[in-house]
């Protein structure tokens, strides 16, 4: 999962880019570069690390500029290095910057295709690289440098990539490019505000981007829609691939996006108070007699579901772990060994809360199990009675491929395990689920009854379809024994 933004403006973006990527650090905390593009030539800095020690004094200065893309990253299928960081860049033709949030599924087919097809050279293990090597590909044989070519060439893309992709581009000499795959599973918004020197737009993963740097959302970009919008600041929309069943990631509402954002006209704050409403409307079905003192949400994406949660079972609702708010978010660690020894830098729990209780903790979702299990003995440790675990998500057995790093199969705790297992593995009293059906409810609310997700890491149906072997070379990617040979290498 990673964070985009772009920007056409009557003044210098870099500022805004620098801005919007911050709101968006959630979304990647591995990496951050921004593009600009000033007249023919195009300026580039990214690296290692969080967007406030990428960028300095200096490098901003640097960044001249009316146009410009923005990308914060974290590593998917096991890409990782400072030469992985965005946005990538290709001269020809015209001069491309790109940066893309998403995973491609036939990388490696695309990848020997740019090499014998179209003549080009992939220089990292970025699907990133290889989608802005297509895309330049496609641009190329269109012969010109017009909103319809660039239409062409996205229809191109979208007929030879294959996964969940959310993709924007400099072009020098036309503006900015933006697209989204044809399921739309990656999300991407579109927005505008006025200026004394007429109309700016912006595009970004999530709204709440557009909220803070002071634009009005328009809409969602569409599934499989080209945006163009030139220097002179004129907007061009087009259907660039058939119509194909629409399904948004519905993890973006459990986990990774932020609750003040919008995306696919859904208040992901709303959708998880709903969650947290299905899920204490099943706990009072399987036990109405519960014996649960007090309600504490894991901090921070729980928060929301937590509190609806309580109302419903009328309990007490207590923040019962501190914070600290200087460590990442321990699902994008990179391996298992320095997840665990986050998870005690990051929480702390307050003894007062948990002392003689039966305490209900409850999880936006549970992935490895790892963190849950270090932090239902925290719970214990503090003079927890009794501890109950609720997941406001369903078991995640499969992995998502879309560009969530979730693990290979083997090292998801619901993974081949009954909900009864886990719950032993885990060390709780009692563990309870939400249940499919309902969080899709949740997520899709009274005013899109019925709307479908990409909900394949709970129920393992991928809408693109899955090529034989697939799982077998993510799990050589992904796993955490992969991981640590590739560092150790």
């Amino acid at each position: 999962m990673c964070g985009i933004v772009g920007i056409v403006g009557q003044s210098e973006v870099a500022g805004l880019l620098y801005d919007g990527l911050t709101v968006l650090q959630h979304r990647g905390q591995d990496a951050a570069g921004i593009a600009t593009a000033e007249g023919g030539r195009l300026r580039v800095h990214k690296g290692n690390g969080l967007v406030r020690d990428v960028f300095d004094d200096h490098a901003m200065a640097l960044l001249r500029g009316r146009i410009g893309i923005g990308h914060c990253r974290y590593p998917t299928a096991g890409s990782e290095g400072s030469d992985e960081a965005q946005p990538f860049y290709v001269n020809s033709p015209y001069g491309i910057a790109l940066a893309h949030n998403g995973n491609l599924i036939n990388t490696e087919a695309l990848r020997c295709e740019v090499f014998e097809q179209d003549r080009r050279n992939i220089n990292t293990e970025s699907d990133s690289e290889v989608l802005l090597n297509v895309f330049a590909h496609e641009l190329d044989t269109q012969k010109a440098l017009t909103p319809d070519a660039v239409f062409a060439a996205i229809a191109g893309v979208n007929r030879r990539a294959r996964g969940g992709y959310a993709v924007m581009c400099t072009v020098l000499g036309l503006g900015l490019v933006a697209f989204r795959d044809p399921h739309g599973i990656r999300p991407l918004v579109l927005g505008r505000r006025a200026s004394a020197g007429g109309e700016e737009y912006i595009v970004a993963s999530e709204s709440v981007a557009l909220d803070v740097l002071g634009f009005e959302r328009v809409r969602d970009v569409a599934p499989g829609e080209g945006i163009v919008i030139t220097a002179r600041g004129e907007l061009h929309a087009r259907a660039c691939a058939p119509e194909m069943p629409h399904a948004p990631c519905i993890f973006e509402y459990v986990y990774f996006a932020r609750p003040d954002s919008m995306i696919e006209n859904i208040s992901v704050h709303k959708a998880r108070m709903r969650m947290g409403v299905t899920l204490g409307e099943k706990i009072l079905r399987e036990r109405p007699d519960h014996d649960i003192d007090v309600v504490i949400p894991i901090p921070d994406t729980s928060r929301d579901s937590a509190l609806e949660l309580a109302n419903v079972l009328d309990v007490k609702y207590r923040e019962g772990f501190i914070k600290n708010r200087y460590v990442g978010r321990t699902f994008i660690m990179p391996g298992q060994g320095e997840r665990a020894k986050s998870v005690k830098r990051k929480l702390n729990p307050i003894p007062l809360e948990f002392r003689n209780r039966v305490v209900l903790l409850v999880d936006d979702s549970i992935v490895r199990g790892t963190t849950s299990q270090q932090i239902v003995q925290m719970a214990r440790d503090a003079g927890a009675r009794k501890v109950y675990l609720a997941s406001a998500a369903p078991p995640v057995r499969y992995p998502n491929i879309y560009g969530i790093d979730m693990p290979s199969s083997e090292e998801l705790v619901a993974h081949g395990r009954s909900e009864k297992e886990v719950e032993q593995l885990l060390g709780c009293d009692w563990l309870i689920y939400q249940d499919l059906a309902d969080l899709e409810a949740a997520v899709a609310g009274p005013k899109f009854p019925g709307r479908k997700f990409d909900s394949s890491c709970f129920n393992g149906e991928y809408v693109t379809g899955i090529d034989p072997g697939y799982f077998e070379r993510i799990k050589q990617l992904r796993s955490d024994e992969a991981k640590k040979k590739r560092r150790a290498g």
